[in-house]
């Protein structure tokens, strides 16, 4: 299933890095910018978060809460978020369900290897839990800025 901009976004609930347990549903009545990244403290989705983080007063600003989900644990959720002072929620979704649900969830290929793994995609989700804006295959050092300017600020 492909998602699209209009539709319902799929409910998820998972632990953050602190291990409280977060769901799209608790978040009714905000704007939620939800991005997919394949891996904590790698060099692109470190430029992709320290990225966010730097804009982060502009994402507060607009009333949005970000959210960050890969497939790592809540141990290296913290280590990452505790790093670079990540001040964003992240999420683990290490069995991959949000991912499937949002359709990231998919086929990749490194060094001539095929593997299964998330792709590189952010959905800005309105007040009322419907897909706002989707972007697929980012470039992480700028995606901040591109999310901004969707936000409206």
């Amino acid at each position: 299933m492909t998602l699209r901009e209009g539709q319902q976004a799929p409910e998820f609930s998972l632990a953050n890095q602190d291990g409280e347990t977060v769901s799209l549903a608790g978040l009714r009545g905000r704007r939620v910018v939800l991005y997919f990244y394949p891996k904590d403290d790698t060099p692109g989705c470190t430029a992709e978060a320290c990225g966010i983080r730097d804009q982060f007063p502009r994402f507060e600003a607009q009333d949005a809460v970000v959210l960050g989900v890969s497939p790592d644990s809540v141990t290296s959720h913290k280590k990452f978020q505790e790093k670079y002072s990540l001040p964003f929620t992240l999420l683990a979704d290490t069995e991959h369900e949000a991912a499937e649900a949002y359709g990231v969830w998919g086929e990749k290929k490194m060094y001539g290897k095929t593997y299964m793994g998330v792709n590189r995609t952010t959905f800005v989700i309105d007040e009322e839990g419907k897909i706002e804006r989707i972007f697929e295959k980012v470039t992480p050092a700028e995606h901040a800025d591109e999310l901004v300017q969707a936000l409206g600020g």
